[in-house]
């Protein structure tokens, strides 16, 4: 029986055989606007390889582009690079309909595989510079702990010359196309930073030791395959590039003013600071969180130097969409960071002393100005405090910026 559903040839001997999930709007509290896909490969030789799996209700997407190859029984190994659903949501339905020689993963990733689905099944382990012989094919490995999980890992397959990287060099897109150089630039490096910021920016150290040590592994990298979003099969460079500046915590003269208000008070005090940071010669990017996502704020703090947050008091506490935010944004832990807190208040005035608190003590930001307390509606001589704290900032990330702290 025919069936929509095709694999898409990735070099001589690897097949894409994924799903695309065009309908995700939401991964675990990031805003996918395009959806995304869920990739998996398939090796073709001797002994059939399939590099990962996709989220459990795609199974049939996938095996139905399995199909369109090879038959799916013939499948010898299964590598699992991550056991995060995903990616491993498939692999207890595959395995009991084909009888693969091996599973193979991680230490951590077969400890996960084990908690995750209560099997006793025996899995191979890998460590970083083991290289298999699966069949006719040749593999070499490499851990990546913590990017972003316990059990990462990258598979590369050696005369393909593919990087098998998982959740690294990825990105949530959902469409036909396969390559990055079948999308435009300012898809791609929007994209790319979403992912890097929401999900990849609390392991920066990490990522830049990897970007730091991948060039001397002797991998010659044709193709980088991560698990969600295009593939790289030319420019390899530029997706490293970004990553490797992210990593390094390179900003752009940029502060980001996010902020919420019941009576609109505080938004005139957003626009007041928008307006000093601007005079002070660094854009501004207002972000009201009336319409704007946490994951769309955290896109833009990724290459910011400084965050200004700004909440109305409610019930002794921050506003509900400011305080949502911020436990988002100090759970990704963007360093160096300059910050400052402000808002109007009724009575009592709790909010802007609680986000300098989470400012300071949790995110470890610099304050270069106090915060700005406004009773009910702020005056003229209120708005120009503002626009001094905006100016006051800007000052701050222009000085950061020539000491070299930021780049």
């Amino acid at each position: 029986m025919d069936t929509p559903f095709t694999a898409r040839r990735i070099t001589e001997n690897v097949w894409w055989v994924g799903a695309i999930d065009w309908d995700l709007r939401n991964f675990h509290g990031y805003l996918t606007s395009r959806g995304t896909t869920y990739n998996a490969y398939l090796i073709l030789g001797s002994e059939p390889i399939l590099v990962d799996t996709v989220r459990a209700p795609f199974y049939g997407e996938m095996i139905e582009r399995i199909r369109s190859v090879i038959d799916p029984t013939r499948i010898r190994h299964v590598i699992s690079c991550h056991a995060e659903m995903d990616h491993s949501g498939a692999l207890p339905r595959l395995l009991q309909e084909i009888t693969p020689t091996s599973v193979i993963a991680s230490t951590p990733g077969a400890k996960a595989l084990r908690e995750h689905f209560h099997w006793d099944r025996e899995v191979q382990e890998v460590k970083t510079g083991e290289r298999l012989e699966l069949g006719d094919r040749f593999l070499r490995f490499v851990e990546t702990r913590m990017l972003h999980w316990p059990d990462s890992m990258f598979a590369f397959l050696e005369g393909d010359d593919v990087l098998f990287s998982n959740d690294a060099f990825g990105m949530h897109v959902a469409g036909s196309e396969r390559f990055a150089d079948e999308l435009p630039d300012d898809l791609l490096r929007h994209e790319a930073a979403k992912y890097y910021g929401n999900i990849l920016m609390p392991f920066s150290r990490l990522v830049q030791r990897l970007t730091d040590q991948l060039p001397g592994m002797g991998l010659p990298i044709q193709v980088i395959a991560p698990d969600h979003g295009p593939l790289w099969r030319r420019d390899t460079d530029r997706i490293l590039d970004w990553y490797a500046r992210w990593a390094r915590r390179e900003t752009r003269n940029k502060a980001v003013v996010i902020y919420d208000s019941m009576w609109k008070s505080t938004t005139l005090m957003a626009r007041a600071i928008g307006e000093g940071l601007s005079l002070g010669g660094t854009k501004p990017k207002l972000m009201s969180l009336d319409g704007s996502h946490r994951s769309d704020v955290a896109t833009e703090v990724l290459e910011a130097a400084g965050l200004l947050v700004g909440s109305p008091t409610m019930n002794g506490q921050l506003y509900p969409t400011i305080a949502d935010a911020m436990t988002y944004l100090k759970g990704l832990r963007p360093a160096n960071l300059l910050g400052g807190a402000f808002g109007s208040y009724g009575w009592s005035g709790e909010a802007v002393p609680q986000i300098e608190a989470i400012l300071t003590n949790e995110m470890k930001a610099r304050l270069p100005a106090p915060g700005v307390r406004v009773r009910y509606v702020p005056t003229d001589e209120d708005l120009a405090t503002c626009r001094e704290m905006g100016a006051a900032m800007s000052a701050a990330i222009h000085e950061n910026r020539k000491d070299g702290e930021d780049r």
